[in-house]
């Protein structure tokens, strides 16, 4: 019996494999406990284990890697259609085994620790993001209840408690004491903010391909350095446009017949990317009016004939497809000719 495929349905504590031989024949079915799984594979001849990507799933692909099998990640939506009945831990692993082995398959690319280590730099930044914003939300909720408005954005909420701390609204003493303790919680996100904000420039300038991204129009230290941990050189993509669908940055289609209907972006793949590469897109249209080259002239037509958040999208997009071919070629940025040369 020679196992030639395996699927791996991982958990926190039972593992589901389905393993088949060269002629697709279901060979193996068997149900692990977490520690058992690394000694299971550790004596078994090496084959193509497929499991679908989720938490923990690079860990265990590393690992399977260096016991010398060929461990491939999935997105899960990849892998539903080959589910045959309803979901389960035995059904989930057949299918798993089954979508590994299409030969169209597309894999998510298995990232190393170090590079696992800054992405937990962006989330935790990314979740002290989320708690200063509902930190603003919570205060300016307050202070309605007493009749003060505050205006958008954060600068404007910290002038306001800057302002109630100094006495300057007529406040209850005890809600003048709740907003001085809001106003140093804040001041506190603040500050850890810019540190993980400053870790992230020095590993964005420790990195030599992340030095090269940031020389492109919108995409800066926190753009370039999650980019780089998350798709190394970007081999896994064909083409740039391929690495934009997988951003979702690429637009929605329900075509048949000879008929292309196409709508807004896709909004699948990684949402922490595409958000970056959009909201970079943002602020270098502020700057395109001004200049002459090529893509900055495409991006102001754009914006007359559309609008800036399509404008926003599209700029992304095409910065997507820049970053493909500067990582997968290993070039440095070229500003496009201007419209006389």
């Amino acid at each position: 019996m020679t196992i030639t495929r395996i699927g791996l349905d991982i958990a926190k504590s039972v593992f589901q494999l389905h393993g088949v031989d060269a002629h697709g024949r279901t060979v193996l079915r068997k149900t692990l406990a977490r520690g058992g799984v690394l000694g299971f594979f550790a004596n078994r001849p090496a084959c193509l284990i497929g499991i679908e990507a989720c938490a923990g799933s690079h860990y265990w692909a590393r690992e399977l890697i260096r016991l010398g099998h060929d461990a491939r990640l999935m997105a899960a939506q990849f892998v539903i259609p080959y589910r045959k009945s309803g979901k389960n831990d035995a059904t989930d692993a057949e299918a798993i085994c089954e979508a590994v082995g299409r030969p169209n398959m597309r894999f998510v690319p298995v990232k190393s620790e170090e590079a696992q280590a800054v992405l937990a730099v962006h989330r935790a930044r990314a979740l002290t993001v989320s708690e200063r914003t509902a930190l603003v939300n919570q205060v300016r909720g307050l202070l309605g209840e007493f009749g003060i408005v505050a205006g958008a954005g954060i600068a404007r909420a910290r002038k306001l408690l800057a302002e109630i701390g100094a006495g300057a609204r007529n406040l209850p003493v005890l809600a003048r004491e709740t907003f001085g303790e809001l106003h140093d919680r804040l001041r506190t996100l603040d500050e850890r903010i810019l540190d993980y904000d400053r870790k992230i420039s020095t590993l964005a300038q420790q990195s030599e391909a992340a030095r090269r991204l940031m020389a492109i129009e919108g995409v800066g230290p926190v753009t370039a350095s999650a980019i780089v941990a998350s798709v190394g050189p970007a081999t896994t993509f064909t083409s740039g446009r391929q690495f934009a669908a997988w951003l979702g940055l690429t637009p929605r289609q329900h075509s048949s017949g000879g008929k292309t209907v196409l709508g807004g972006i896709s909004k699948r793949g990684d949402v922490v990317l595409r958000t970056l590469l959009i909201h970079g897109a943002r602020s270098a249209l502020r700057l395109t009016g001004a200049r002459t080259d090529r893509k900055s002239l495409w991006v102001e037509r754009l914006k007359a004939r559309a609008c800036n958040n399509v404008a926003a999208v599209a700029l992304a997009a095409k910065n997507a497809r820049i970053i493909w071919a500067m990582l997968t070629r290993g070039t440095d940025y070229r500003v496009a000719a201007t419209a006389t040369a």
